[in-house]
């Protein structure tokens, strides 16, 4: 049996209630199931941990020492298990450093490509620079024709003024008799006079030879000689021809640029050989930023236009710019904007006249002279020269990264960039999308000597860039930092690259593979998918996605509800087989039995529009677009059409900057217009609640506030004296002290995993015994934080305050969740509902927009279905939503519709249709309408169907 199948027997990590399961081997196999039933624990905290850890048992104490170690999980058995490998959203390197070129390995494959078949060429002359042998010289003179006359030639200064006396002496000494200098031959015996403020280039003229058999060994002595004289140049004249120059190093004849022997470190950006010496290899530094100095030019300089130098915390530096524009004459009641650019310039740069600075001492006014650096020259001195970290924070708020100067963004040294294969250097390679990438490498023409040597590499680096292109990625460049990469695009990446090892017998564990993908490019990842499965791997996918769950096969639903609710296997088969299970909620939404359905009407835009104008960050292209308010606004788009740049790059951070004074720079665009029309803008992302255990759902929608106020008013904490303060497990006072609230115990194991234990004095309960004395209902403060939502909204019925806000998480299908339940085991999907929650019980103005960046990720059909109800709720009560998504059934149930594209990269970033999703539906060049048009064709069949069906059982009943 478990040759053939991996079998779990009385599985119990979190959730899961003694899970028995038999998983069918090298197949490609989806958990699907509720956001929270236990999908994860199943396939990531049983499966694959038991994996890895049976695999670095088999180390040394030594090597498991350098290792991350995992718990073994609370599982009875598990046979039959293969090599784990995990492709989570998490697993990208957020290092700088680090690119899609280097994550995926392409990059060391072109820096070998480059220093084995690379060409160097003087960046300043455009000669291609080649070291000979003295006989690879002689064979190339030897080549022309007989009684050719040729002399050599020693270059010894190459455009150089001065008048060269000492050098001539020198020449004339050593028994040469003729020099070519500046093209002209002349006599050493004779007076050489050169004009000293001129350029002059002299040459020896070592030997004159008429080309005859038997002139080899002459000819290789005078080259030799040559080149001793000129340090490793010699120049070859053919009377009446071409002039042949020749190098014994990686050196430009011209102007003497040289390299040393081209090896792979040299076009590496992480090794000080290739690195730019100024940023590193960075490709960027931290600057100083105008546009964050002067957040608002509208400002006068009385007004505070410049925001470091407002004068908060001391009046030192509003006095000195006070005392510099009365010096310069600068009018300080004028817009900073509408200054002269010689007056803004003083000001920003400084100058070097040493001004008067008056200032008042012990009662009286006293004047000094001080110089007066300007606000720039100021902050980078005083970034430089500190030795206070909070002075260095301040400051670092308003830098930003800007692109090398040196380097221009490349990061390598001008000697890496002068290497070209293909009329083109390893920076303008990396700078291509992956798609191009693959393009310039199939297009290389190489010699059959270069084809010999490269063709291993190349057939390294197109697999591999054919592999990105399969799983969607066509459109990222290979520059492109790995920080900035999403869970999804992530994620695909490292199942790129292990398509690329060829692995078999693996077992392959991967979350959610379809996050940030398209609809378009589905059937090329499943196709992805169903290649490594018949390399002979298995494939346990965590999945939603409706394509991916019919394409398995096996599907293991996991539930029937979330947290203790789930934990269970609902049901498994193939899809048709789940799509017959009447109790598989998964089944029902595959089989169409449920689904969620069209709203009955559109909203109408309010007539109030957020307008974006001339968007031109990374790939838009001069985007103008109009987003309206009071509605349900979705972007969509193929991946890397430019959805993310426009509404997270510009819009967010423009709203944010402007509306609550963030220290952010917005992405390039001219202007937007409407802002008067809105209040806030809230961001709601996937991103942890809080990064400690001692953050939960309680802390983070202010739950637990009104929590310890209920437990302060008690009659008992009354008499004790215990105020609000006493019930925090973060302050002393009624916190357990040996384990300071944290209610468990971290012990270091060395090589081994840490080890948590319950604290003893506390027995995990975070409290002291006087504090957990304190009780209402029965129950002490310890209870509460155990408690489900779901039971404590029946516990605090009676409580309005504390009872609006436990609703708003039920109303998310966070019912099942603990209020105490620690952030750090909260999923993404989850921890974005307590966001929503907690934003959901606030009184509304109708001035808010919120923007939320593909909020399906981990939820289940239902769990979308829910969302999408919170949402609508949202714009009811007067805000306004904006979704970046590819799921069709938010995409169907939006009232507005932007459309980006045509293609990613440089081939989008562009408007391709905006309207109503069935506006948009009939958009012929819209990928997202031409896969939206059949979803909307079905739906409303099965709604007309739906309708008539319960007529027919209100008929039958009356």
């Amino acid at each position: 049996m478990s040759q053939e199948h991996i079998v779990i027997r009385g599985a119990r990590v979190h959730n899961l209630k003694e899970v028995d399961v038999t998983i069918p081997r090298d197949r490609f196999v989806v958990l699907t199931g509720l956001s929270g039933s236990g999908k994860s624990s199943l396939a990531f905290d049983t499966i694959y941990a038991e994996g890895q850890r049976r695999y670095v048992e088999s180390l040394s104490a030594y090597a498991r020492q350098f290792l991350g170690q995992m718990d073994k999980p609370d599982v009875d058995a598990i046979e039959g298990l293969s090599p784990a490998i995990s492709i989570d959203q998490k697993t990208t390197s957020r290092n700088p450093r680090s690119t899609v070129g280097t994550v995926t390995e392409i990059y060391d494959y072109l820096r070998l490509l480059f220093a084995r078949v690379g060409r160097p060429t003087c960046p300043e002359h455009g000669i291609e620079i080649s070291s000979q042998t003295v006989q690879q010289m002689t064979d190339r003179v030897l080549e022309l024709p007989e009684r050719t006359r040729i002399q050599v030639l020693a270059p010894m200064v190459s455009g150089r003024k001065g008048e060269h006396v000492k050098l001539l002496e020198e020449i004339r000494k050593q028994g040469f008799v003729r020099v070519r200098v500046d093209g002209e031959i002349r006599d050493l015996s004779e007076q050489i006079e050169l004009e000293k403020n001129k350029k002059h280039t002299i040459e020896v003229v070592v030997d004159r030879i008429v080309m005859k058999p038997g002139i080899e060994t002459r000819l290789t002595d005078s080259l030799e000689t040559a080149l001793g004289l000129a340090g490793g140049t010699v120049l070859v004249d053919v009377m009446d021809g071409e002039e042949l120059l020749f190098s014994q190093n990686l050196a430009c004849p011209e102007c003497g640029f040289s390299l040393d022997d081209l090896s792979p470190r040299m076009f590496s950006f992480n090794n000080p050989f290739g690195a730019c010496p100024t940023c590193d290899g960075l490709g960027s530094r931290m600057e100083l930023d105008p546009d964050l100095l002067i957040p608002d030019p509208g400002k006068t300089l009385l007004e505070g236009a410049i925001e470091p130098w407002e004068g908060k915390t001391s009046a030192y530096y509003p006095q000195l710019l006070k005392s510099a524009c009365q010096y310069y004459g600068i009018k300080m009641d004028v817009p900073f904007k509408k200054l002269p650019k010689k007056e803004r310039d003083i000001i920003m740069k400084g100058t070097q006249d040493r001004i008067p600075f008056r200032y008042e001492s012990d009662g009286e006014m006293k004047e000094v002279k001080v110089r007066f650096e300007g606000v720039l020259r100021n902050l980078e001195r005083r970034f430089r020269e500190t030795g206070s970290d909070a002075v260095r924070e301040f400051i670092e708020n308003y830098m930003s990264h800007k692109a090398c100067p040196t380097c221009e963004g490349t990061r390598l040294r001008k000697e890496s960039l002068s290497v070209l294969l293909g009329g083109r250097n390893v920076a303008y390679v990396t700078n291509l999308s992956v798609q191009e990438a693959r393009e310039y490498i199939q297009g290389l023409q190489l010699s059959e000597k270069e084809m010999t040597i490269g063709r291993q590499i190349l057939k390294e680096i197109d697999s591999r860039l054919g592999f990105l292109i399969n799983v969607g990625l066509n459109y990222l460049t290979l520059n492109r930092a790995a920080g900035t990469l999403s869970g999804g695009e992530a994620q695909r990446i490292r199942l790129a690259t292990q398509i690329g090892s060829k692995l078999m017998g693996v077992l392959y564990i991967l979350d959610e593979p379809s996050i940030g993908l398209h609809q378009r490019d589905n059937t090329r990842l499943i196709e992805t998918l169903e290649q490594m499965r018949d390399l002979g791997n298995t494939l346990i996918v965590v999945e939603h996605d409706e394509d991916t769950m019919l394409a398995a096969d096996h599907i293991i639903d996991v539930g029937p509800g979330a947290g203790s609710h789930g934990g269970r296997i609902v049901a498994e088969g193939s899809p048709t087989a789940l799509m017959e299970m009447e109790h598989s909620l998964t089944g029902q939404y595959l089989s169409g039995r449920k689904f969620i359905p069209l709203p009955e009407e559109r909203r109408q835009p309010n007539g109030k529009w957020v307008e974006v104008r001339g968007a031109k960050e990374n790939n838009l292209k001069q985007v103008d677009v109009n987003i309206p308010l009071g509605a349900f606004t979705c972007v969509t788009g193929v991946s890397g059409s430019g959805k993310s740049t426009l509404i997270n790059g510009i819009l967010h951070k423009s709203l944010a900057r402007e509306l609550h004074k963030s220290k952010v720079v917005p992405g390039a665009h001219d202007e937007i217009r409407g802002l008067d029309h809105l209040d806030k803008v809230i961001d709601i992302d996937q991103s942890p609640i809080g990064r400690t255990p001692r953050s939960n759902p309680a802390t983070y929608t202010s739950l637990f506030d009104d929590v310890r106020d209920v437990f302060a008013s008690t009659q008992e904490s009354k008499v004790r004296g215990y105020k609000k303060g006493r019930f925090s497990f973060n302050v002393k006072g009624g916190r357990c002290e040996a384990c300071r609230g944290d209610g468990i115990i971290k012990i270091e194991m060395h090589f081994l995993p840490d080890v948590y234990v319950p604290c003893e004095e506390c027995e995990g309960k975070r409290y002291n015994r006087d504090t957990l004395d304190i009780k209402y209902k029965g129950k002490n403060i310890a209870d509460v934080l155990e408690m489900r939502v779901e039971e404590a909204l029946d516990f605090f019925k009676n409580i309005p305050r504390i009872n609006r806000k436990l609703q708003t998480l039920y109303d998310v299908g966070l019912g099942y969740v603990k209020l105490g339940q620690p952030a750090t085991t909260l999923s993404g999907g989850e921890a974005q509902r307590v966001k929503l929650a907690s934003e959901l019980y606030k009184r509304s103005n109708g001035r808010t927009l919120y923007i939320l960046d593909e909020p399906t990720t981990g939820l289940h059909i239902d769990d979308i279905a829910r969302l999408l109800k919170v949402l609508q709720r949202l714009v009811e009560n007067g805000d306004s939503v904006l979704v970046i998504e590819h799921n069709l059934d938010v995409i169907k149930t939006a009232d507005y519709l932007i459309d980006l594209g045509p293609e990613g990269g440089d081939a989008g970033g562009q408007i391709v249709a905006t309207g109503t999703p069935e506006e948009v539906a009939n958009v012929s060049v819209s990928h997202t309408g031409r896969y939206l048009k059949p979803i909307l064709e079905r739906d409303r069949e099965r709604m007309e169907r739906y309708y008539r069906e319960l007529e027919e059982k209100i008929s039958a009943t009356s």
